[in-house]
């Protein structure tokens, strides 16, 4: 146990200093991660998503692929293939994505879960019903083949069969997972949610942290850490003591890879803090959005193109990908920065994570060990406070660490330390819900924006994320004072008739929503807003099994002081 414990002995400037890198070299694929296959076929556009041709799967080993590949590039005048010749070799060369998984239906899933008799409104709990039954839907297995053959896909093949988000995301993919496990566990599909924290556990073994996704082109970044939390769920809803044993090592291993490799020291009014923050050291385009990424940085310096390139991964690595709380300039993606700025989300996150894990060595009996993450806990709750606390706005902001200032937009990433419960005086979560109801984020009938700036990115405005509508509406919830939970309450009502109205139009749950209408799917970013939708649904049955006997499905009800009025145009809130 003190081996894997032991950077808790360094100071912050120590601790930096001794610990060496353990992520792994990138995917060295030739085919789905770089090479002049790659270049060629993303750069002639063959297909609508630049996702669809990194998913395809080989018919025979890459060194016999790449062979034939130079046979036709050597017959071209300059070595570039026409479109149309390219699709005849992926016609020969490759599969439709799709065959690396084999049909399954979880065996777990019955149609009557418990939750659903906690929900009074009949048609609330109809459509709680068939949320339910989505799971069938999403449920995947991965073939033998991506075992026995794994140089022939892009898949990275896990033990145990597992949930996806939905639509181009045919893979498992790190924090969406969270809501989905706890949305498992409520359907009481308990051995579907062992086997996705089975499956992550894996990863951990494997990698040393969980990467982005299940694909090798996504190898050399992670996600927000919600693997712990994930665990902690399953506990809970178990008490399985020896699940928790298995599990800790791989926990405090990714623990472990997020303060080697994602952590700066910070000095401020004389003290040296440690915290944490998004960055992938690839500076190359991603895979699945190739052509994007090189659009994007053409002009750029090779320095200047690498730079972005690395900030781009880094915004993957966010789940933020893509917003304006990433620029560091005035010139919209191309000044993405992700790794210059320390974010609140993640600082959160990894505080609940280390009060979580001191849990857990208390429930084995580990006193020391425990007493060692509590410290940790506490050394970064002092970090929050002395750098991203604001005490005049009652708010945490993201810090830059080239302006080393609080970059003070509004996200509700900056009321995180509400939902952790990672904040030192009482009164600061009465602050942040003050802060909350006197912002414009709060006039829109569907949701809280993900900002206020209108960037054309996903995550920006107007559109809303079910994962940080959970985070506030859960986070207030916590809170004591009758205020924090009447909005909690008006949050989950607000949100759960945007998803149904959506469901009643598009028989269908989506990935995000549009703050500006019932029932609209939300867009922007590099691809067409999802169907399924993983975390969506887990979201939703949460708020129906927590809110279940006040939510309605009639007409629309807010509390007077939480909604301004709603014919304010959405021009004038963003001005």
């Amino acid at each position: 146990m003190m081996n894997r414990l032991v950077w808790f002995c360094f100071s912050s400037a120590a601790l930096l200093a001794t610990v060496t890198s353990v992520s792994p070299p990138p995917c060295d694929s030739e085919i789905y991660c770089t090479g002049p296959i790659l270049h060629q076929v993303q750069k002639a556009k063959l297909f609508d998503d630049d996702k669809y041709f990194v998913d395809m799967k080989l018919k025979a080993k890459p060194d016999v692929v790449l062979s034939a590949f130079r046979n036709l590039s050597n017959q071209m005048p300059n070595g570039t293939v026409p479109p149309a010749r390219l699709l005849e070799f992926l016609a020969v060369h490759f599969e439709k994505p799709g065959s690396e998984f084999e049909p399954w239906t979880p065996p777990d899933w019955h149609a009557k879960p418990k939750f659903l008799e906690g929900i009074a409104d009949l048609k609330l709990r109809e459509w709680a019903g068939k949320i339910h039954h989505l799971w069938k839907s999403l449920g995947r297995k991965i073939s033998s083949g991506v075992r026995d053959h794994p140089e022939l896909y892009s898949q990275i093949h896990l033990p145990h069969p597992l949930v996806v988000p939905g639509g181009r995301f045919r893979e498992l993919y790190y924090w969406d997972s969270y809501w989905v496990v706890n949305g498992l566990l409520l359907s009481e599909m308990t051995d579907t949610a062992s086997g996705m924290i089975r499956n992550f556990l894996y990863l951990v073994n494997r990698y040393g942290f969980v990467p982005n996704g299940g694909r090798i082109y996504y190898e050399k970044r992670s996600q927000p850490p919600f693997l712990t939390l994930m665990v902690e769920s399953y506990y809970q809803a178990t008490k399985d003591k020896d699940f928790l044993r298995e599990a800790l090592p791989a926990l405090e291993q990714e623990y472990g890879f997020w303060m080697q490799n994602r952590s700066v020291a910070v000095k401020v009014d004389g003290g040296e803090h440690l915290l944490n923050r998004f960055h992938v050291e690839v500076g190359r385009p991603r895979p699945e959005s190739y052509t994007d990424d090189l659009e994007l940085a053409e002009g750029l310096s090779d320095s200047d193109r690498e730079q972005l390139w690395m900030d781009l991964k880094a915004g993957a690595e966010s789940g933020w990908d893509f917003s304006s709380r990433w620029y560091l300039g005035g010139d919209g993606l191309r000044d993405t920065r992700t790794s210059s700025f320390l974010p609140v989300d993640l600082n959160a996150l990894l505080c609940l994570n280390e009060k979580t894990l001191a849990s857990f060595h208390r429930i084995l009996g580990e006193g020391d060990s425990a007493a060692r993450y509590d410290q940790a806990a506490a050394r970064r709750q002092g970090a929050i406070e002395a750098l991203l606390w604001d005490e005049e706005t009652g708010a945490w902001f993201d810090y830059s660490l080239v302006t080393h200032s609080r970059h003070v937009e509004f996200y509700p990433s900056n009321l995180s330390p509400v939902w952790a419960q990672c904040y030192s005086r009482p009164e600061m979560g009465g602050r942040a819900v003050q802060y909350l109801k006197a912002s414009p984020a709060l006039r829109f009938p569907n949701g809280v924006p993900t900002s206020l700036s209108e960037s054309g990115q996903q995550w920006d405005f107007p559109n809303a994320w079910p994962p940080l509508q959970h985070m506030l509406i859960s986070g207030f919830s916590k809170l004591p004072s009758d205020d924090a939970q009447q909005l909690a309450l008006d949050l989950a009502q607000r949100w759960i008739r945007t998803n149904m109205a959506a469901y009643d139009k598009y028989d269908a749950m989506f990935e995000k929503y549009d703050v500006n209408g019932d029932g609209k799917p939300g867009g922007g970013g590099e691809y067409e807003v999802q169907l399924g939708f993983g975390w969506t649904n887990g979201v939703a049955l949460q708020l129906l099994d927590q809110y279940g006997g006040a939510l309605t499905s009639g007409s629309r009800q807010v509390s007077a002081g939480v909604l301004l009025p709603l014919v304010i145009s959405t021009a004038l809130l963003l001005q």
